[in-house]
């Protein structure tokens, strides 16, 4: 192990600060006491913020290099780019996104660093290299975030703009050019690395999760994942999406007036992904049947 065990947001300034924009905008790489830690030892604390992305992808080209000659599996989990964003001085202010752009350029690097290590030690072929991120942006503080446009919502809502993110898969030889178009989730990867290794899954176990991808990276076929549960609060099964409670969030417009916390919905929002990504028409009162099949799917889904 090597990095901080939690987010670089934590835990809070030693004078109490809480987590804001306006801490966000004013603070230092030290300001937040995260520490780094290498297996059970503490290297450092607080650390600098500054070097999370070049130290992380430092450690992990000295992890290939010490496992080369056999099967490894690396979890490469950059800070970057949760708020507060830093980049390292060879990128800070050097894109054209502002302090974003900056640490999004750095994470770039890192992943080219990392393919030109499977190239130099001849390893592309044997190596599965998949990019993906955790949540959506986190759009309220502004700069420190990305955009998940046309997508809805942002990080901690159930809308695809908070749960939605980009997915990159390269296996040369194996894996050809393409856009899929399917369904897929990071519970998946579990199933799928396990397979591609020759591992076993469990197997009639309802509460295991986790699909196999592989016949739809490599294969072109479709994924065997259809629905998805959006923990208790929505659902989705092909392209139909129904949320019974959305969290909404504050109106830039109006700073002083709090948004509820959680709107639960009776019946339940309806939303067709494939005609309208950006779930701006709920349909429910034009489809009932829709709404009524989806609510017995997510009942069963949790065991009600």
């Amino acid at each position: 192990y090597y990095g901080t065990p939690a987010s670089n947001d934590i835990p809070r300034p030693r004078d109490g600060r809480v987590q804001n924009y306006a801490l966000f905008s004013t603070c230092d790489k030290f300001t937040f006491p995260t520490p780094l830690i290498q297996n059970r030892v503490m290297l450092e604390k607080p650390a600098n913020q500054e070097l999370y992305t070049r130290r992380y992808t430092d450690e992990s080209l000295r992890f290939i290099e010490r496992n080369k000659e056999k099967p490894f599996f690396l979890y490469v989990a950059h800070n970057m780019p949760h708020a507060p964003v830093f980049a390292s001085r060879d990128f800070r202010g050097k894109s054209i996104g502002g302090r974003y752009g900056d640490t999004i350029e750095e994470l770039d690097w890192s992943v080219g660093q990392i393919m030109n290590a499977l190239q130099r030690h001849d390893l592309e072929e044997h190596t599965l290299v998949v990019v993906t991120s955790d949540n959506g942006p986190w759009s309220v503080f502004r700069d420190h975030a990305g955009t998940a446009f046309p997508l809805r919502g942002e990080k901690g809502s159930w809308f695809e703009g908070g749960q939605r993110v980009p997915a990159v898969a390269c296996w040369k030889g194996r894996i050809k050019p393409a856009i899929i178009d399917e369904m897929g989730s990071n519970l998946d990867f579990f199933a799928t690395f396990a397979t591609l290794a020759g591992g076993s899954l469990p197997a009639a176990d309802p509460s295991f999760d986790s699909l196999d991808l592989s016949p739809a990276l490599l294969d072109g076929k479709a994924s065997p994942r259809e629905t998805f549960l959006y923990m208790d609060a929505a659902y989705r099964s092909g392209k139909y999406k129904i949320h019974r409670r959305t969290r909404p969030f504050p109106d830039p417009r109006l700073p002083d007036v709090p948004p509820p916390r959680i709107v639960e919905h009776d019946p339940p929002l309806l939303y067709d992904l494939a005609a309208d990504v950006g779930e701006q028409t709920n349909i429910a009162a034009k489809h009932p049947e829709i709404v009524e099949r989806l609510q017995r799917e997510m009942n069963l889904r949790l065991g009600r």
